[in-house]
């Protein structure tokens, strides 16, 4: 089997050679590129189309949610996983809008690392359990039906396309994979939420939490 391409951004060159020693020393990853600021991490993204890049938030000249932005606009098959010392609610939203797969603290161990950027990139989605237990108590507590209930009130294609808009993929993505138009996407991903009342990618992040969706795989 081919080793995933990994591409280390981070601005602290320590940090980036402890990545590069765990990652290489996995028998199915290859750290193929570093960057140690946001705009030679977009840069090497481009040029390496790496299937992972492993991104720090804080980093200079451009920081990891805007090298996330220009990543997933330029190539958007490149998935992106967050490393960050923040376990902040906001720097989540913000990057799981900006189009990052996945989001592990530094602080977490390194099984918790490998086992992240599997999932991201076989298409899967991977929040941190630390900040992944905070995200669902709060969308438990907002929802005014019981969970599973309330899925149950989805199609068979709703759910499908619910659920690989959880793990991240595009409408145009998903449009190629089940061969429907974006159009047709647009309206059952439409459809779906209003039934859920789910208004954002968060917050349909968080209800494919509560199903299970994401640990399926």
């Amino acid at each position: 089997m081919p080793k995933l391409r990994i591409l280390l951004a981070d601005d602290h060159e320590t940090v980036r050679e402890g990545l590069k020693t765990i990652l290489n020393a996995q028998a199915d990853m290859q750290v193929i590129g570093e960057a140690a600021d946001g705009r030679v991490a977009v840069s090497q993204a481009v040029q390496l189309l790496p299937d992972v890049v492993l991104m720090d938030v804080s980093m200079p000249h451009q920081n990891g949610l805007k090298a996330t932005e220009a990543i997933r606009r330029s190539c958007p098959q490149v998935k992106i996983l967050t490393l960050t010392r923040h376990a902040d609610d906001g720097y989540l939203q913000q990057l799981l809008r900006a189009g990052a797969s996945g989001y592990v603290l530094k602080q977490s161990r390194a099984t918790e690392l490998l086992n992240a950027i599997r999932a991201v990139a076989t298409g899967g989605m991977y929040l941190d359990p630390t900040i992944a237990g905070r995200v669902v108590g709060d969308f438990s507590r907002r929802a005014t039906q019981p969970p599973k209930a309330r899925s149950a009130e989805l199609s068979t294609r709703e759910e499908e396309i619910l659920r690989l808009v959880a793990w991240g993929y595009s409408n145009k993505e998903i449009a190629a994979q089940l061969d429907l138009s974006v159009k047709t996407i647009e309206t059952h991903k439409a459809n779906a939420t209003h039934k859920l009342g789910l208004h954002s990618r968060i917050d349909v992040v968080r209800f494919a939490l509560l199903q299970g969706w994401l640990h399926d795989s």
